[in-house]
């Protein structure tokens, strides 16, 4: 029986992660506030990250951004960090991006990083985000749980960033994959 043999990180692949988080970073402090949750880059530097270095170092970039803002780096929006950002009223949409980033590799990993793959991949990312980050908020910042505290959360954490965050999706391939081609990744 033969053990099949690890991949190895390379430079190059550590070098893309961290580079990956950093943007993250600095996206997530270009802040327009609003009442609830606030307008930031942090999707399109998701997006730009995941769609420039591929599935598993864009995952990688996204889960080391979560952890230095865990250990109170103040890497979130507004210069915040620490555990209790990420068990705040915005902490879904923070961990979701995580849940994103595996749904992107996952889906890109499966049919060969093609066009119709990637556009899928961070439209449904997008859609996972939504969906964590609006249950968190329901369950854990509403009195209770019905159609009218569902309905509230999405006027308040979904309606109100569909458009932006459709602007900041398009623009994230499209950069994105201006990058993947100058590294060699291809489109």
């Amino acid at each position: 029986m033969t053990v099949p043999r690890k991949k190895k990180i390379s430079i190059f692949d550590l070098t893309y992660i961290a580079v990956g988080a950093a943007l993250i970073c600095v996206c997530s402090w270009i802040t327009i506030p609003l009442p609830t949750v606030p307008i930031t880059l942090q999707t399109f530097a998701v997006f730009c990250v995941l769609g420039a270095v591929g599935g598993a170092r864009g995952t990688a970039a996204v889960a080391v951004y979560i952890a230095l803002g865990a250990t109170g780096l103040p890497v979130f929006s507004g210069f915040r960090g620490g555990v209790g950002v990420l068990a705040g009223m915005t902490g879904g949409y923070i961990l979701g991006f995580l849940f994103s980033a595996g749904f992107y590799w996952l889906l890109t990993s499966r049919v060969k990083d093609r066009l119709p793959a990637r556009i899928i991949g961070m439209a449904g990312g997008l859609l996972i985000c939504y969906v964590f980050g609006t249950a968190w908020f329901v369950v854990g910042y509403m009195k209770a749980v019905s159609i009218e505290t569902v309905a509230y959360a999405l006027s308040q954490c979904v309606f109100p960033f569909l458009l932006p965050d459709a602007v900041k999706l398009t623009l994230a391939f499209v950069v994105s994959s201006a990058i993947a081609k100058r590294i060699g990744r291809g489109s």
